[in-house]
């Protein structure tokens, strides 16, 4: 099961440019994030006819926030929590007016000494636990820049879909997020995604509307599929006997991109399911969680966010 990660969260906040009764503030939502966790960011700014805004840039963790009109003087932006996060993040926000005016904004997440994860044993073959041989260690290494490479693409266009993300597949969760992977005795990763029950041939279906970024095989995840939906999100799915998607392919939610199987380094046939925000992993089940109402693709608006 997931580790319950108690973090607590201060937010403060300061600002810039004085607005006399009326100033910015940016909050952020839950109240205890857990390592891998997306946040959700509301910016709240007065923006006087006189004094409109026309634009947001923000920052969380290294990575990019893209705010999203929600109501008059409201912005919504999502930013992730890295799983090795420990002291504090800060997230930044700096609004340029349309008298040139600029106002900085900052909410501060402190979060607790990281727990050991709870160990899940598993038994592999021994090809995927011995130390890698360099030419394997190389390719492993630019298989990790690839993934991290889509990850940051995801950030060049905006949201793209319109409904809420869904689970890949119905079946069972055998691991969840954040558990330590213990490989013939030996702890040596925490898991980060979440594998669902599947025969091989089984169907594996997108959680949501993107663009096919990569289809390949990787060393450690087999036949592997990366999904990006926009506003830096990325989907992945890991393990599979067949892709059925191509890269520069538009998928729609729900529509089937490939088949269960056991490839790469895997005790049995599942899904693996991973998920980034840029180059963050975070925990997929919360975007499952996400309200598309409270974000997605964006209404029409004159306020740039980058």
């Amino acid at each position: 099961m997931k580790t319950c990660i108690n973090t607590a969260v201060a937010l403060s906040t300061f600002v810039s440019v004085s607005l006399g009764a009326q100033s910015s503030r940016l909050s952020v939502a839950p109240a205890r994030p857990e390592p891998g966790a997306i946040v959700r960011l509301t910016l709240s700014a007065p923006a006087p006819q006189r004094d409109s805004i026309v634009s947001i840039r923000g920052a969380l963790a290294g990575e990019p926030l893209h705010f999203i009109a929600a109501t008059s003087g409201a912005w919504h932006a999502i930013g992730a929590v890295p799983v090795d996060a420990e002291g504090s993040l800060v997230a930044s926000v700096i609004l340029q007016r349309s008298s040139g005016k600029t106002e900085t904004v900052r909410a501060r997440l402190t979060l607790p000494k990281l727990p050991p994860p709870v160990a899940q044993p598993l038994a592999v073959d021994s090809t995927f636990t011995r130390p890698l041989d360099s030419a394997t260690a190389a390719r492993v290494a630019r298989e990790n820049l690839r993934a991290r490479a889509v990850g940051s693409r995801a950030h060049d266009s905006p949201p793209m879909w319109t409904a809420s993300f869904l689970r890949p597949r119905t079946s069972v969760i055998t691991s969840e997020f954040g558990s330590g992977r213990l490989f013939n005795g030996r702890l040596t990763s925490r898991h980060l995604g979440v594998d669902f029950r599947g025969a091989v041939g089984d169907p594996v279906r997108a959680a949501n509307r993107g663009v096919v970024a990569l289809v390949d095989n990787f060393f450690l995840a087999g036949n592997v599929i990366y999904i990006d939906h926009g506003g830096g999100v990325v989907t992945a799915y890991f393990h599979l006997s067949k892709p059925l998607v191509a890269v520069g392919d538009t998928v729609v939610r729900g529509q089937q991109i490939g088949l269960i199987g056991a490839t790469g380094r895997v005790t049995g046939p599942h899904l693996h399911w991973a998920a980034r925000y840029g180059t963050i992993t975070i925990d997929p089940l919360d975007l499952v969680a996400l309200d598309r109402k409270w974000y997605s693709a964006p209404r029409s608006t004159s306020v740039s966010s980058r």
